[in-house]
């Protein structure tokens, strides 16, 4: 993962997302879910062997989806694996050394915040305005794309992005975002007409694209 994706996100990667209809609030919570106390203890403590890292970090990977519903203690066991790392982004970082689900997690996570803080600039939400006038779907994003576009609709695919992670459709998310990195792509020249800030707004969407396309392969 590239260091220059995550100088552009926020600190904080896991936050309450939502569409223009729902929080994911509304979304099932699953039976059973949350870290082994034993395994976040040996983390924090530095006993843990390489294969026992590697379980936690898969055991955090399948928690993120739903940081908005943990209990008490999954909270504080997730907090303390991130607090022990210095944060969400160090967080994301840790993850990406581990090939299959945790990577791909991290990587999806950084792009959902990339999303966000996209969704805040008016020349990127105006811009893809205007390019869906002639392309009101672009490839991979009907059935995800409201009609209107607006200052939610960026925001909105970072939500269905978590709402398929939560729903244990890794693939389908993965495809999504590398869809969605695609259609900025695309938007980005007209995005930096509007404001030159946005220069390397291209830039970022490939190299959100490589790096999200090489984490799904690696789920064969």
């Amino acid at each position: 993962m590239r260091e220059k994706l995550l100088s552009r996100i926020e600190d904080e990667l896991l936050r309450l997302r939502h569409d223009v209809s729902r929080t994911a609030k509304d979304r099932s919570t699953p039976v059973a879910f949350g870290l082994d106390g034993t395994l976040v203890s040996g983390f924090v403590t530095g006993t843990l062997t390489s294969q026992q890292e590697a379980e936690l970090a898969r055991q955090v990977a399948g928690l993120l989806p739903y940081h908005w519903a943990q209990s008490n203690t999954s909270a504080e066991a997730m907090s303390q694996v991130s607090e022990h790392l210095g944060g969400q982004r160090e967080l994301a970082v840790w993850l990406d050394r581990f090939p299959g689900p945790p990577r791909l997690a991290a990587r999806l996570y950084v792009f959902m915040g990339l999303l966000d803080r996209l969704s805040e600039n008016s020349a990127v939400v105006d811009a893809l305005r205007e390019f869906r006038q002639r392309t009101p779907y672009p490839a991979g994003l009907r059935g995800y794309l409201v009609p209107e576009t607006d200052d939610e609709t960026i925001a909105g695919i970072a939500f269905r992005i978590e709402e398929l992670l939560s729903d244990g459709e890794k693939d389908k998310a993965a495809e999504l975002a590398l869809a969605m990195a695609e259609c900025l792509r695309q938007v980005a020249p007209r995005a930096k007409e509007l404001d030159p800030d946005l220069d390397d707004l291209g830039e970022l969407m490939d190299h959100s694209h490589k790096d999200l396309q090489e984490a799904a392969a690696e789920q064969g």
